[in-house]
Formats: structure tokens, sequence, C-alpha cells
């Protein structure tokens, strides 16, 4: 199969620390095939994570809420969007497509785009019409990367690398270092930056994974007064209202970045912190691949298969050693009224996990 291969198609259309789990898949498959083309299905969202990648040929965006919504208006509204990016796909002639979505409908967008090999996952069997595919039952006890690299032997090519990779511009980079200088950050001082939400993908459900605003303000006071750490707060627009919170339950003045930055350029920010401290979420992982430091807050998602990666010193985990976590097994939650594997987490755990990580070479 590889001698035969060009142009691959990636199909991934979750958050962005799925997206950037991908790309150690995305480096194996450039390093190794001579002269592929590589294309990615994926979300608005995480669109500029894939548009940066100088090993991404093509992107392809497929809002899945935006098409049910036009299903839900208009049948005919939605096949012709839907029929419209399954011929710009076409135009491409991919040889194959690496679906990740555990799901059959993207598999009939590759129908109708005339990609006769496709390798995934046969979740729940969602894949039965994968040509080449491994049967889960759900991610379980390895990392979700080790999953995505597994799909490598079914084109005879062995992992190139297994760290995630972000490719910021220099006029990104640019804006971080003039945004902290105008802000009277100086070089040399120690940077700080806390995500206090995340985990958009989640939708409703992402507040269950959130740790207390109250917990975020109190590191992150500690952190100013004993070591001279100057604070970022970051997030998107959508999660103005928790940066807020936090900054509230402060008793330092903190830098608001929530809302003032891009994607790339939130990511630009963290690559200029000491540490990033964050909630099980995008913001962790971007953190990671930007090249900091982090500290990871975890709830009911298992760090084997969500967490930083991979494992090292600069990256530590904070979680309640309560007996019914992790919960979140199979793609679901169970309910939980406590959620104490979240709520237990104390500020002094959160805080000596950032001693260690900052000492971590």
């Amino acid at each position: 199969m590889q001698k035969a291969l060009k142009n691959i198609l990636i199909i991934n259309p979750f958050g962005i620390g799925d997206v950037l789990f991908t790309t150690p898949l995305i480096e194996s498959l450039s390093a190794q095939i001579e002269g592929s083309g590589i294309g990615f299905l994926c979300n608005r969202r995480t669109e500029p994570l894939l548009k940066s990648n100088p090993d991404i040929k093509w992107v392809f965006i497929y809002e899945k809420d935006e098409l049910r919504a036009l299903w839900k208006g208009s049948k005919a509204g939605y096949f012709k969007k839907l029929f419209a990016l399954a011929k710009d796909i076409r135009e491409k002639k991919f040889d194959a497509a690496i679906d990740l979505s555990l799901s059959r409908e993207y598999w009939f967008i590759c129908f109708l785009a005339g990609i006769k090999e496709t390798i995934g996952f046969d979740y729940k069997n969602r894949g039965t019409l994968l040509t080449r595919k491994i049967s889960i039952g759900g991610y379980h006890d390895k990392h979700v990367i080790e999953y995505y690299l597994e799909l490598l032997r079914f084109i005879g090519i062995e992992p190139a690398q297994k760290r995630i990779r972000l490719y910021l511009s220099q006029e990104d980079k640019e804006w971080a270092r003039n945004f902290l200088k105008t802000n009277g950050i100086k070089d040399g001082e120690m940077i700080i930056g806390i995500a206090p939400a995340g985990g958009a993908s989640w939708g409703r459900e992402a507040a269950i994974k959130h740790w207390r605003s109250e917990g975020f303000a109190a590191v992150a006071d500690r952190l100013i007064e004993e070591r001279g750490a100057k604070v970022l707060l970051l997030g998107s627009d959508a999660e103005a209202r928790i940066c807020e919170n936090t900054a509230k339950a402060m008793k330092n003045p903190v830098m608001m970045v929530c809302g003032k930055a891009t994607l790339l350029r939130s990511a630009a920010l963290m690559a200029l912190c000491g540490l990033v401290i964050a909630n099980d979420g995008g913001p962790l992982h971007l953190a990671v691949a930007a090249g900091a430091k982090t500290v990871g807050i975890f709830g009911p998602v298992d760090e084997k298969v969500y967490g930083q990666y991979p494992p090292s010193g600069r990256h530590k985990v904070v979680k309640e050693d309560v007996a019914c976590r992790p919960c979140y097994r199979d793609f679901k939650m169970k309910e939980c009224a406590e959620r104490k594997c979240v709520s237990g987490i104390s500020v002094e755990a959160v805080l000596k996990a950032a001693e260690e990580a900052l000492a971590a070479e």
C-alpha cells in the first residue's frame, strides 16, 4: 500500500487537544512517504493550527453544528454544501483517508469524494465500512496519540516521532513580545500563564472539568507574592466570564489576555511563560506544544489517556485520588453530584506541582 500512496486525508473533527494529538501522525506520514500531500478535515476552531503547519497542504472545514442547523432549515441547502465539500476533496485525488472521527458520517464524505482506501477505528460498529480498521471499545490505559500512531501499521511505516507540534509565525511571536512589553513586563521577569477554563469541545459539560476560579486565584496570588511572578489570564471570548471571576477573586493585579488574542497568539504568549497552569483541555495541550512547562489539573478524565504528552518532569499532573476516578470512560461520563475529583483538589497541591515543574530542566 505504501508505494501507491501519494495524497492522504486525515479526518479529526474534534477540539484543539485532539488535533494537536494528531501532529505526530502527520509528521510520520510527511517524513516517510516521499512526495506525499496531506490534507486535513477539521472544524473551524482548530483550522489555525493546521493552516500554520508546513506538513499540511490542504485544510477542509466541516462544521457539524452548522450543517445540522442547515439540515433542519433546508435539506437542499444541506446537500448542496455537503456535495460542494466532497467535490473540493475529490479534486485533490486522495489515495487514502485516515478517519479519526469514530463516526459513520465521515466515511460517507470519503465515499462522495472518491476515496477508496479508508483507515480508522471501528467503535461500536461505526467503522464497519472502513477498508482497514482497529476495533476499539474506547481509549483506555494508553495515550490517544499511541492509538493514532497504531494506524500507521496499515501503511507500513513506523512513527517518526511522538511529540506534539505547533508552528508559530514570526508575526505572532513578535505580537506576543510586544504585548508583554506594552503591558510593562520586562525581559527576565517570571511569567505564569493561567487558563481557568478550557475544554470547549465538551460544550455545556466543559465546566465539569474546571477547577474552581477561587483556587486559580489563590495560586496566582501566591506565585505573585512568593515568586514575584507576572500572571496572565488566558482564554477565549467565550471564557471571559470565568477569567473575570478569577481576576475578581485575586488580591493582586493580573493581566487579562482572555479574548484579546487569537489562538496562535495565545500560544505565542504561552511560549514566553515560565509555566502554564490549566485545566484538562485544549489550552493545556496548546501550552505543551508551544514548549512551556505545564501543570494540568485533571478531574474525571484519565491523564494516562488525555494528559500532557510525552510524559516529562516539565509537565505535572494534579489529581485527587478518589476511588471513582477516572469516571470518563468510553466517551461517557458517570452522573455525580459532588465531583470530588475536582472540588477536592487543594491550592497547596497545585502550588507544589507548580514549584516542581519550575525546577525541572
